[in-house]
């Protein structure tokens, strides 16, 4: 489904000849033709398979924002302008993302499911929110949210 979408969109992009969404969408479909290959499973089912590429989208994401960062100390805007714009066609292809609100009421009801008592639960809260949310939540503030019901 979601594999099918980036195929649409680059196609799209080449017929409108959007040059920068038409470069990223390539390099997308490439990080997955290279997981592909890293996997070898043709036997996926279309959700696994969407959960798969959800979670490249999301690192190429997190690569983008650190490239930025990078850019602007050396004083590159220009080149972090462009990881910009790579990050909204990025998002395009992510599910929305929870809002802190939506966080914290996740963490609670995973805390409550689970029966979570301490820190020592820490882990298993966040792989049910991983199993549940992936590609949806930002894991680091969901951690500290986690961390702070529990101590």
């Amino acid at each position: 489904m979601l594999r099918e979408d980036l195929t649409k969109a680059m196609k799209a992009a080449m017929l409108a000849k959007e040059k920068c969404k038409l470069t990223t969408v390539r390099l997308i479909l490439a990080a997955v033709k290279e997981k592909d290959i890293e996997l070898r499973s043709e036997d996926r089912t279309p959700e696994e398979d969407d959960a798969l590429i959800t979670d490249i989208l999301s690192k190429m994401v997190k690569q983008r924002n650190d490239s930025i960062k990078a850019y602007e100390e050396a004083g590159r805007c220009e080149l972090a302008e462009r990881e910009r714009e790579e990050i909204s066609i990025i998002q395009e292809f992510l599910p929305k993302q929870m809002s802190d609100d939506e966080i914290t009421d996740a963490a609670k009801a995973v805390i409550d499911e689970i029966g979570a008592e301490g820190l020592k639960d820490i882990g298993r809260c966040m792989g049910a929110l991983k199993a549940k949310y992936a590609g949806q939540m930002d894991f680091a503030k969901a951690s500290v949210t986690i961390k702070g019901m529990l101590s």
